[in-house]
Parts: structure tokens; sequence; C-alpha cells
């Protein structure tokens, strides 16, 4: 199963180029990339979509520690909106803090909890394990 549309939510330009290029190099993961620097971009940007009846992700990689609205931020507000279909949400972190792993485990969104950085190995992963679970 290809997905249409990846997020990836991060401020830290070095991973999303990076993540970039993997989910590029991996073109049976995804067919289009969509990039935000904050959760309140990324908000702001899901809640046109859905107002509009756009296609959203299927897929959004999110990093905890942003500026404007960071991730825990954004997991709150986006378990408000009235989605038409679940939206799977990898939190991808620097923290090695087992707590935000923990407290990353009690939003029914997230599916997994990765450590940076990202790689082509648990990329690969990942898609096997989404093609297991409908979203």
């Amino acid at each position: 199963m290809k997905l249409n549309t990846v997020c990836i939510i991060d401020d830290d330009p070095i991973f999303v180029y990076g993540t970039k290029v993997l989910l590029n190099y991996n073109s049976s993961f995804c067919s289009n990339i969509i990039v935000y620097e904050n959760g309140k971009e990324a908000l702001d940007d899901l809640r046109f979509m859905l107002k509009t009846n756009k296609e959203m992700p299927e897929v959004i990689f999110l990093d905890l520690n942003m500026p404007i609205i960071n991730g825990w931020e954004f997991l709150d507000e986006l378990k408000k909106m009235d989605l038409k279909k679940k939206i799977g949400v990898y939190v991808v972190s620097s923290s090695l803090d087992k707590m935000d792993e923990e407290k990353s485990r009690k939003y029914d969104m997230v599916i997994d909890f990765i450590s940076k950085p990202l790689t082509a190995n648990k990329l690969q992963q990942l898609l096997v394990a989404t093609e297991g679970k409908s979203l």
C-alpha cells in the first residue's frame, strides 16, 4: 500500500531534509510530502484542508520540541478535529525522556514513538507496519 501524502512537522531543517531524502528514495512509501516548521502552521493548513474537503495526509511525522505550538499541543488540537478518517502519527523526537514516550502512547492517533534519527531501515519497518493497519 502506497500512501498518498505524508506530513513532516519539525523545525530542524537537517531532520526534514534527511527524512525527505529517505521518503523520496523509498518511493513506494508515499507520493507527496508536506512540511511544516511548527504545529501552528500544520494545524492551520489541516483545518483548511478539512474545511475545503481537500485530501488530508495519511501519516504525520511529528517532532515534540518546536516553537509556537509544540508536538503535545498539536496532538491535543488534532484530537479535537472532526476528521473523516484517521491520521496515523509517528512521534519522532530526540528526547531521551521515557515519560515522553509513555505520554505519546496515551494519544489514540499515535502509532509509535521513534527516537531520532529516522533511518532507512526504520522507515521500511514503518511501511510494513502501516500496510498491516488501516488508517
